[in-house]
């Protein structure tokens, strides 16, 4: 089987699918239409995110699988795939930890003032009252798609002494000891803390927005490390604005890309606006790519797909 890299992921992927005999080739500059012009050679492709593979691409060949490292699946057609018989493979459980660790971080960085007092320090300025920090303790955190990244933060917080409670509209059954299982309503209505771990779809296109802001029963801090088109920037502005939201923890933009590699309008003025508050803590969509990660990713993949189509060898 040939095996087509479209981006560059850890090489022990292809160490594993090479030594299950597969044979692996790369391709990370062409554009969508060499790709698809060529695409017929192979049965599979391992993406991130640099070219959409959507029905044109999938109809193009007759792909056995195609491999997302990562989690997300919005760039690829899945109606299609599955008419067409394609496999899908992903790894979430490849940076679950990250991202609950990068959410956890970030949420004791913006609680705690952090980035502030950092800053105030390193410039002569010794100020303590006005640093004092917030505990996580006592407060309830609402986790929003309780899947591998929601799951994995309630772990992290469970040692905080907080109240945990996680909504899913489409998994449910999952309340235990840690965790409350919820309707939206009541996460809303409880949160001091709101952390989304969605899918992006149509659905969830701005599943952040005024209206979900005002029904929220007390001011909150959100914390974003999913999409960024889930949350409405302007409408977290206002919150910010009005104190309904406390502060933001946001890793995914909006703005970027749709490769993720890069912030597509840096100069406009909802980003100005967004970049110039000291209640948003913000990094470059990294939750979920430590060193770590970057190996279990692939390494997840090269298992899912050999435990289908051959057997990784060791």
């Amino acid at each position: 089987m040939k095996v087509l890299f479209l981006d560059s992921v850890h090489e022990i992927l292809q160490q594993e699918l090479e030594a299950s005999g597969f044979e692996c080739d790369h391709d990370y500059s062409s554009s969508y239409a060499d790709i698809k012009s060529k695409i017929a050679a192979y049965d599979g492709i391992v993406i991130r995110s640099r070219i959409p593979i959507d029905r044109g691409l999938l109809t193009a060949g007759m792909l056995k699988f195609v491999a997302r490292s990562g989690a997300g699946l919005e760039n690829i057609d899945l109606t299609a795939a599955e008419e067409l018989g394609t496999r899908i493979f992903s790894s979430p459980e490849g940076n679950m930890d990250a991202v609950a660790e990068h959410a956890m971080g970030m949420l004791l960085m913006l609680m705690n003032h952090l980035k502030r007092a950092d800053a105030e320090v390193r410039a002569g300025v010794w100020r303590r009252a006005e640093n004092r920090g917030t505990e996580v303790k006592g407060k309830t955190v609402g986790i929003i798609g309780y899947g591998y990244m929601g799951s994995a933060f309630a772990e992290r917080l469970s040692g905080f002494g907080c109240k945990i409670i996680a909504h899913d509209k489409y998994k449910h059954g999952f309340g235990n000891a840690k965790v409350e299982e919820v309707t939206k309503a009541e996460l809303l209505e409880r949160s001091d803390i709101i952390s989304v771990h969605l899918p992006l779809s149509e659905e969830t296109h701005h599943y952040i927005d005024h209206s979900f802001i005002l029904a929220a029963g007390k001011p909150f801090i959100l914390i974003n490390t999913a999409r960024g088109l889930h949350v409405d920037i302007a409408a977290l502005l206002d919150g910010l604005e009005s104190r309904k939201v406390i502060g933001a923890c946001l890793d995914v933009f909006a703005f970027e890309k749709s490769s993720f590699e890069a912030i597509e309008t840096q100069q406009t003025s909802i980003f100005e606006q967004l970049v110039s508050r000291e209640d948003v803590i913000l990094s470059p969509h990294i939750a979920g790519w430590t060193h770590e990660s970057y190996v279990k990713l692939s390494s997840f993949l090269a298992q899912k797909i050999c435990s289908v189509f051959g057997n990784v060898k060791g």
